[in-house]
């Protein structure tokens, strides 16, 4: 391992002992935050959670009464031992009052706060397929990481767990635990979200009190909204890698 390697490590195990010591602290204030519910049309009086307790096994999210038609459901990734297989065909979506209202319960911020956000991703990139509620820690200073922990949500599809980290470069905010509503842009199958997503450059904002940007890869499109102590829009050109379990090295 060359010199650049071991530094690049060290810093890591470093950064990463304070996302660990932001994301304990992030599972005691956000027991007072409703948890996210897969959309169903009603609301729910569930006591809140952190989404860092025991994963869901609520039945997945009925088919929608509007939007495009999708496939009947896949099965659960790796129920046979096997990589699952998804029937083809367009992902069902979700409307903008759908997400409103999810983003506005989830992170404990207003409706119109939540409205400004969504309208904006709206009106650049349309309908998303699917969408991630989850929390994140990280620490920046020059140079940063990020770890999150979040499940996915589609239509017709079985709620999945996943992990997010990787390393940002810009000017941060560092030391943050946050909640994170992220939708996801032409996800057809949840497996498609297990790769890493390079940040738009120059697609940070902040609108309505919530910091909003974009992640690419290939044809899929992630915006992430971000509501907590230390917002992250500073020049983000990192990438964030999506994965099965937890890593603690994001290279």
């Amino acid at each position: 391992m060359d010199r650049r390697k071991l530094i690049l490590s060290g810093a890591a195990v470093g950064l990463s002992s304070v996302a660990g010591e932001a994301l304990a602290r992030q599972r005691i204030t956000s027991e007072q935050l409703p948890p996210a519910q897969p959309i169903n049309g009603a609301s729910s009086s569930a006591p809140a959670r952190s989404v860092f307790d025991a994963p869901q096994t609520s039945s997945p999210p009925p088919a929608p009464t509007s939007g495009v038609q999708g496939p009947a459901p896949g099965p659960t990734p790796g129920s046979n031992g096997s990589q699952p297989v998804y029937d083809t065909g367009r992902a069902q979506t979700y409307s903008a009052d759908e997400m409103i209202r999810a983003t506005s319960d989830f992170l404990g911020v207003t409706a119109e706060s939540a409205g400004a956000a969504i309208e904006k991703i709206f009106k650049d990139k349309g309908q998303p397929t699917a969408y991630v509620a989850g929390e994140e820690g990280s620490g920046a200073f020059i140079a940063g990481l990020r770890y999150g922990r979040g499940l996915l949500y589609m239509k017709g599809r079985p709620t999945l767990e996943v992990f997010w980290q990787g390393p940002s470069v810009g000017w941060d905010w560092g030391g943050n635990a946050s909640r994170v509503f992220t939708l996801c842009y032409n996800l057809q199958y949840p497996d498609a979200i297990f790769r890493r997503f390079p940040g738009v450059e120059g697609s940070a904002y902040l609108i309505g009190g919530l910091g909003v940007n974009y992640q690419k890869a290939d044809e899929i499109t992630l915006a992430p909204i971000r509501a907590g102590v230390g917002l992250r829009l500073g020049a983000n050109i990192g990438y964030v890698g999506y994965s099965r379990k937890r890593r603690t090295l994001p290279f």
